[in-house]
């Protein structure tokens, strides 16, 4: 049965946002804690990888304990965000106000791995590599990897639970508190740490301010919602052209080059398509699948919106979205242009695959066949790499291992392009 467009029912933002971020049964006791030896594992680059400085295009920092009240005066401390221990499991905590945990952390202080659970609990558990610059280094250094594109880990940034605040000053605090992190640990990592920022999307005049800031802050890239809908105007009007509400930042991505990211994002509500009763361990691989799902969902809605014929510099990461799906979504989309007459009757100037080939890049970890045989089909110059370091099916341990795996057999040219070049290019990197 068709839909009108009004009538599809949207999870709206809510305060509690941040609290759910990270779902509190995969951070429950169990799990199995893989012990790693690390001497069995190529320390450093592999000789095929030598004079590429590999990007890591998707890991994680988690936010440190300390990162809103290190510098803060006295009479704000109790107002700014804060890590609570709650039954034995460390919590962001704004007021009284429960932000939720502190994200997703499966590598241990003695570097094994937590299979099966969401994260260890504690900072005292995880690897201070997950939320310190000098650890982070090291561990960079032993997988072989140059730089590192990092997210968010917590929740804290989570529009709908900041607004829920109702004190807008607090929430830039903690907006531009973690933006400022972000531009800091760049420099002390001597440019080898490089955290997405965020923005205080509900509000059109202080998101243009603290895109502009960050900008002159050198940050590489910004993570944008994939459905603003859900909480302020979405990417279209009701006329169906840009919403004035966006403008200005397509405007000055456009102009500056800035990399706009969606993260593995939500934007099909995944547990609405997974059985009920089935166990944690059983919904997560499916939860993860939907989730790829959402981007290819993101990307189709920018390539039929006509924002990129407005916006033709937009340079947008698919993050955590795998590549084996390129071709066969690009080609369904292809054909559907066609039957549905979408170029014709909305006179848009490409069509999906020139879309991709000009203003998106993707990022694989764990795949083996698309990295071996589809290179050349998604293009070799949008392909990525990424580990997902400290998340759950992140590659750790066994980097280098997995990529002679995956890319040995390239020449050395199209290796540099896949690891550095393509990486640098989207998020200005200048490698």
């Amino acid at each position: 049965m068709a839909t009108d467009s009004k009538s599809i029912s949207l999870v709206k933002a809510s305060e509690d946002d941040a609290k759910f971020y990270w779902l509190d049964e995969g951070r429950s006791a169990g799990g199995f804690e893989r012990q790693i030896d690390h001497s069995t594992y190529l320390q450093g680059t592999h000789p095929l990888f030598n004079g590429i400085k590999i990007v890591d295009c998707d890991t994680h920092f988690t936010e440190p304990p300390d990162l809103f009240q290190k510098n803060a005066p006295a009479s704000m401390k109790a107002k700014l965000p804060r890590v609570v221990r709650v039954n034995g499991a460390d919590r962001w905590f704004i007021g009284e106000k429960d932000f939720g945990s502190i994200g997703g952390n499966v590598i241990s202080k003695g570097r094994n791995k937590l299979l099966g659970k969401l994260a260890y609990t504690t900072y005292d558990e995880i690897h201070p590599g997950s939320y310190q610059v000098k650890p982070r280094l090291e561990e960079m250094d032993a997988m072989g990897v140059w730089a590192q594109i990092c997210f968010q880990n917590g929740g804290l940034t989570q529009a709908g639970s900041l607004l829920a605040l109702k004190d807008d000053d607090l929430a830039m605090q903690v907006i531009r508190g973690y933006n400022d992190a972000c531009a800091e640990r760049m420099v002390e990592s001597n440019n080898r740490i490089f955290c997405m920022a965020t923005l205080p999307y509900w509000d059109r005049a202080l998101m243009v301010a603290e895109l502009r800031r960050i900008i002159d802050m050198g940050i590489k890239g910004i993570v944008l919602p994939d459905r603003p809908e859900r909480l302020v105007a979405g990417y279209l009007g009701e006329d169906h052209k840009v919403n004035p509400f966006w403008e200005e930042v397509f405007d000055i991505c456009n102009a500056t080059g800035l990399s706009i990211n969606f993260h593995i994002n939500s934007s099909l509500d995944a547990g609405s398509a997974i059985w009920d009763n089935l166990k944690f361990t059983q919904r997560l691989p499916i939860n993860a699948m939907l989730h790829t799902l959402g981007v290819c969902a993101t990307m189709s809605n920018f390539m039929v919106s006509g924002i990129l014929d407005k916006y033709e510099n937009l340079k947008i990461g698919l993050i955590e979205s795998g590549i084996g799906w390129v071709p066969f979504v690009l080609e369904m989309l292809d054909h559907q242009f066609d039957e549905m007459r979408t170029v014709i009757d909305h006179g848009l100037q490409r069509r999906p695959k020139e879309y991709f080939a000009k203003n998106f890049w993707v990022s694989f970890w764990f795949e083996n066949y698309a990295p071996k045989h589809m290179l050349e089909e998604i293009g070799i110059d949008r392909v990525m790499f990424e580990t997902d370091f400290p998340h759950p099916t992140s590659l750790y341990p066994g980097v280098q291992e997995k990529l002679v795996e995956q890319l040995g057999d390239y020449d050395y040219e199209t290796r540099k392009l896949i690891l550095q070049g393509n990486a640098s290019k989207l998020f200005n990197l200048n490698l």
